[in-house]
């Protein structure tokens, strides 16, 4: 009996196991089989492209032949496309102008969304659903609409918001008016995300807080605030990404106002170079820059909301 029971248990193991071992394959070739649309998209639309500008940044068109029967031959440069962006001055003006919008913008959008959304979830608000909508609607007008409308509204001759008064086309105004069309579209997706975090919360937090005396107020600073952390650092990173991706407003606005230029900001500048001075290989070196300049921002705001989330826990040990 013992030496029959065994050989069958050792067979019996190996069929669970060549079972497993089928149903793992199967799982992991139907969830390839899923990924693979997304992959594909990923790798024409994002992967190629950038390996297609890598290329290009690489390589400079040089004329020869004099002005007479002259000949345009591509001409590989290494990283020369590179030095001169690094070293043209316009270039980083136009980096400081879009930090500086993103100086005013980031934090306006983080304050303003964290605020709609501490009230929507306050106990005494009324109506949330027409509020809520009412908050996001304008994330949900294009980016070139909203900049039309609003330069309707800073133009002198059809303003009702003073634009008779102040130049918000100004050499330092236009700063805050770029900043200002930015905020209105984002601050209604930044509020929905840190509301849907809020409504996640044990509501038995809240009641504990007021049993110990706390108020409306000190429950949204110590209790809401502290909770949603991981969202607040999420829509800032968000919003330092849409700072860097700046291009829409100012181009939109520069028919308007004389202190826009067309290398106002470092998209334009890429824009300009590519279509316009037909530099498409110096412009394709500018462009990789910026991506390199996105992803040192991700990084750099992830840390710092890891960082803020590792204190937060030391002080609740």
């Amino acid at each position: 009996m013992g030496t029959s029971t065994a050989p069958e248990t050792a067979a019996s193991s190996r069929r669970r196991s060549a079972t497993t071992r089928r149903r793992s394959r199967s799982t992991t070739g139907f969830a390839l089989a899923l990924l693979a649309p997304a992959l594909v998209l990923l790798a024409l639309f994002t992967f190629a492209p950038g390996i297609y500008a890598f290329i290009l940044s690489l390589l400079q068109r040089r004329v020869s032949g004099g002005l007479l029967g002259g000949e345009t031959s591509l001409e590989f440069v290494g990283f020369a496309n590179y030095l001169a962006t690094l070293g043209d001055a316009e270039f980083w003006a136009s980096l400081g102008r879009m930090l500086l919008i993103a100086g005013i913008g980031v934090p306006a959008t983080i304050i303003l969304a964290a605020l709609f959304a501490l009230c929507l979830d306050a106990d005494r608000t009324r109506l949330v659903g027409a509020w809520r909508i009412a908050i996001f609607l304008p994330y949900a007008v294009p980016g070139v609409i909203a900049s039309l409308l609003w330069g309707f509204l800073y133009l002198p001759a059809t303003s009702p918001i003073g634009g008779e008064v102040v130049d918000y086309f100004g050499g330092t105004e236009v700063f805050f008016s770029v900043a200002n069309i930015a905020v209105w579209g984002v601050v209604g997706f930044n509020m929905v995300i840190m509301y849907t975090a809020l409504r996640g919360l044990p509501r038995e937090m809240y009641e504990a807080a007021k049993l110990d005396g706390a108020g409306e107020l000190q429950i949204a600073l110590r209790v809401k605030l502290p909770m949603i952390k991981p969202a607040i650092v999420m829509c800032s990173l968000f919003s330092v990404l849409g700072a860097l991706q700046l291009f829409n407003e100012p181009t939109t606005l520069r028919p308007l106002a004389n202190a826009i230029s067309s290398t106002w900001v470092p998209l334009m500048k890429v824009y300009t170079d590519a279509f316009v001075h037909d530099d498409i290989y110096g412009a394709a070196a500018t462009s990789l820059l910026l991506v390199a300049l996105t992803v040192a921002a991700s990084v750099l705001v992830n840390s710092i909301g890891s960082a803020i989330g590792r204190s937060g826990q030391r002080k609740k040990s």
